[in-house]
């Protein structure tokens, strides 16, 4: 994944776009913090029962100053700039991404978070993948003890190769967010895949109930877990196939461009450069951005390439203890088939043993050593019922 901001970085080096900073005007500076977890848990009465919705969100800015806070909807609506519907609509969904005018709602698997162009707010602060997610946000941005100075002129032309290759703050959250949910469903996909193949080769040793219970569960594991990376894959396939929502994702470019219309007058660099201050081309930013996303989707094809070679392996096993199942059941039928010829021939010789056995006087009676013959005859007439029968069955294909 780290290698993955080294190639951004190359290419922004390759294309030469530079970006140069502004000084940040008083309309672009971070708001002030969020209030305390005790300032807003706290208290009671009317406050209390007006903020029940309070949960835990961790809240990092790009200076790298993290805490951990309570607040309500109300506070985040106001804080990003976002209506309860986006937020009802973002966080519904398994996955999501929005694209407003100032933040990005993003609900990828377990990550649920409001991205702005200064600062993340992150939902379920507790959760193992939102931890791991924070730490690598801390990894990412070192904390800084002051606040961000803008480079002069001179230093800003001498120091362009170095800010070349930096995306804007939302983007670096963005990647650091699909790189947690990539890793995270990788390792169910890796699991997954290794129970598989465990239970698969029980089933190649013996089939029993317990095999194929197992097998149904994996399969549906396997289903649901498919349908969560599909919906990731696909909610990124929408952004890569429309531009312009990819151009809405930019919100340090809408901020600077809102405040470039608003105070022209704030910029240190003249226009004649022929672009903003702090700005590349369009086309370069989608060029930058798709590059992003389209590698995350080339690694989610791949984790559901996988997931799909697997189900056709667990789909290939079910008809291979189909086909066994089916083979036993048939073998069945022939031994009963076999069997009931049998039993056949042999009510054919008892019939016979039976009119003997009648106590009607016949000449046979007084004949010397005719019982020897007449229990030979009868055992040689089920022989021949048995095998006749066994071959007109054979005949008309009712037996192998």
């Amino acid at each position: 994944m780290g290698s993955l901001r080294r190639s951004t970085s190359n290419r922004h080096r390759k294309k030469g776009t530079a970006v140069k900073m502004t000084r940040t005007p008083s309309s672009l500076r971070p708001p002030p913090p969020l209030p305390p977890i005790n300032a807003i848990v706290g208290g009671t009465g009317k406050s209390k029962k007006r903020r029940g919705g309070v949960c835990l969100w961790t809240r990092f800015d790009r200076t790298g100053f993290m805490e951990v806070v309570g607040c309500d909807k109300s506070t985040i609506i106001e804080r990003s700039s976002v209506s309860a519907k986006d937020l009802r609509t973002g966080f519904s969904h398994s996955s999501k991404i929005l694209a407003r005018e100032k933040a990005i709602v993003l609900n990828l698997e377990v990550i649920k978070a409001v991205i702005t162009s200064e600062e993340v707010m992150l939902l379920d602060s507790l959760r193992p993948e939102v931890l791991t997610l924070t730490d690598r946000l801390k990894h990412h941005f070192p904390r800084k003890d002051g606040p961000e100075i803008a480079p002069s002129l001179g230093d800003q032309e001498g120091g362009e190769e170095g800010l070349e290759n930096k995306l804007p703050f939302e983007f670096q959250v963005l990647e650091i967010a699909l790189e947690v949910v990539c890793s995270f469903v990788d390792s169910n996909v890796v699991d997954l895949e290794t129970q598989a193949w465990s239970i698969l080769d029980e089933l190649t040793k013996k089939v029993t109930n317990e095999n194929l219970k197992d097998l149904r569960s994996l399969k549906s594991s396997l289903t649901i877990l498919l349908a969560r990376v599909q919906k990731v894959r696909d909610e990124i396939e929408h952004f890569l196939d429309d531009k312009e929502d990819m151009e809405d994702l930019y919100l340090t470019r809408k901020c600077i461009q809102n405040q470039q219309t608003e105070a022209p007058s704030n910029s240190i660099v003249p226009q004649s450069k022929g672009r903003s201050a702090s700005m590349v081309t369009e086309e370069d930013d989608v060029d930058d951005l798709e590059m992003l996303l389209e590698a995350y989707f080339m690694q989610l094809e791949g984790m559901q390439n996988k997931i799909l070679m697997m189900k056709e392996h667990i789909d290939g096993a079910e008809a291979y203890v189909k086909i066994l199942q089916n083979s036993r059941r048939n073998g069945l039928f022939h031994l009963m088939m076999m069997v009931n010829i049998a039993n056949y021939a042999i009510t054919a010789g008892t019939v016979v043993v039976n009119l003997f056995g009648m106590n009607i006087p016949i000449g046979l009676y007084s004949t010397p050593d005719i019982f020897g013959y007449v229990v030979w005859a009868v055992v040689a007439l089920c022989i021949v019922l048995f095998m006749v029968t066994l071959g007109y069955a054979k005949r008309k294909k009712l037996l192998d």
